[in-house]
């Protein structure tokens, strides 16, 4: 059954059409049974490991086919009628492989797929008793419910959750909840909300331990934590925001895609609150050009950028070529 509904689903991708009802579901469906003691634990935490390094330096859902293969082998050694010694860890493997699977999900644009996949990811993160990957699983799902545009309830829910069972005890998870809540006030407007929440934010990641070769989509760095500021200056206008967004793009590599081309696009927005209307058009247009990759919340940082701009500019061609984006990504 778990192979054929990884085949409906592979297919379904490939094909460009929707998932098929319940193949999600079957996907998942071996956390609940007897568990095995399954080989290669090490090797099991070194594939998320590096999954977590690559999900933001490829093309959005290139990595789905290999993700739905590792998780039907986690479900069946889920089912192994044997020692249950190895369950914690079985089940931390499988929180990691679901929550990259549902950020590969989001950047295609598959929202049901990405929030059963979450569902997963805190049910096997759960059932794993490790408070950090609890934390995780929500703080992280709280920030990609943001970028696909569900409401702020979720956004909120996700990351009370995290905060909640945190319980005070910093954590990559925990600064990826309180970053979520930035997003979030930032795109309200809600200076004072914003400014109190970038504080509980730094403070989080001031006791984090830095591991610069961490890479994991279970890591928080200090790059995050400037995008994070950046996004807020951006949108309210901050005249720190230029400065803030170089910081933030000098600490991302060349190959992470994603969150350089998204700082460029708020880069456009702080060039058009500067009166540079026309060259910040055209910096967003050559952005957009330039990185053809599909990912969450691009298109909500192109209408962001458009509104931006003064009334009587959005008649603009270089406007109207913008806007095209937003249906394109």
């Amino acid at each position: 059954m778990k192979r054929r509904a990884a085949i409906h689903i592979i297919s379904a991708i490939a094909a460009g059409t929707a998932i098929p009802p319940g193949a999600i579901e079957t996907l998942f469906s071996g956390l609940d049974d007897s568990l095995g003691r399954p080989l290669g634990l090490s090797e099991w935490e070194a594939t998320v490991h590096e999954y977590g390094q690559v999900v933001g330096t490829l093309p959005a859902g290139e990595l789905i086919k290999d993700l739905i293969a590792d998780i039907v082998a986690v479900g069946e050694l889920l089912n192994r009628p044997n020692s249950t010694d190895d369950r914690a860890a079985l089940m931390r493997v499988n929180a990691g492989l679901a929550g990259v699977l549902a950020v590969d999900f989001g950047d295609v644009g598959e929202k049901r797929a990405a929030r059963m996949s979450w569902a997963a990811a805190r049910q096997s993160a759960d059932a794993s008793g490790d408070r950090d990957l609890r934390v995780w699983v929500r703080g992280k799902a709280a920030q990609k419910a943001f970028w696909t545009e569900r409401p702020d309830s979720v956004v909120a829910e996700l990351a009370s959750e995290a905060i909640g069972i945190a319980d005070g005890t910093p954590s990559a998870g925990l600064a990826d909840a309180y970053a979520a809540r930035v997003y979030v006030a930032a795109a309200r407007g809600d200076t004072d909300r914003v400014d109190s929440t970038l504080d509980d934010l730094r403070r989080v990641f001031d006791h984090l331990p830095q591991d610069t070769n961490d890479q994991s989509a279970l890591a928080f760095r200090e790059s995050q934590l400037r995008w994070a500021e950046s996004y807020a200056r951006t949108w309210n206008a901050d005249p720190r925001a230029e400065v803030s967004l170089e910081h933030a793009l000098s600490l991302y590599p060349s190959n992470a895609f994603a969150p350089r081309t998204n700082l460029a696009l708020m880069k456009a927005a702080v060039m058009i609150n500067d009166r540079e209307i026309e060259a910040g058009l055209q910096h967003a247009i050559t952005t957009m050009e330039n990185d053809y990759r599909r990912c969450a919340g691009r298109a909500q940082l192109v209408k962001r950028v458009l509104h931006t701009l003064p009334g009587n500019a959005r008649t603009l061609p270089a406007a109207r070529e913008l806007h095209a984006f937003t249906t394109a990504t």
